[in-house]
């Protein structure tokens, strides 16, 4: 079963950076949309950023453009995601996820927690 696993999270202090990876398994992923979400402590899921296929194309939230870096392994089966100049407005469950489109995501991680102290 294709599946998406997140790593990377933790507790970092204001002004700070954190980089999250994700890994997709079991399945072939070919030309998928691969992208970042998170949802904040008692709000809902907001989009991050997304890349396509070849790396070419990336497009971010406006809350994270200049801070944030989306970026594919060699594989196109690992994305990363560098996060610069944290915030505590940053503070969320960061999801990974995939899919043929953009907009279009089939595959969803678990989640892994950003914690930023201010």
């Amino acid at each position: 079963q294709a599946r998406l696993d997140e790593s990377g999270g933790g507790l970092v202090q204001d002004g700070g950076s954190l980089t999250l990876s994700c890994a997709a398994s079991g399945g072939p992923f070919s030309n998928y949309f691969m992208g970042w979400f998170r949802q904040p402590p008692g709000k809902d899921r907001e989009f991050v950023a997304v890349i396509s296929w070849s790396s070419t194309w990336t497009h971010y939230s406006d809350s994270v453009e200049g801070r944030f870096t989306i970026s594919r392994g060699n594989d196109k089966k690992t994305v990363y995601l560098q996060m610069n100049s944290l915030n505590p407005e940053d503070t969320a469950v960061y999801y990974c996820a995939a899919g043929p489109g953009y907009g279009q995501y089939t595959v969803w991680g678990q989640g892994t927690q950003v914690t930023v102290s201010s």
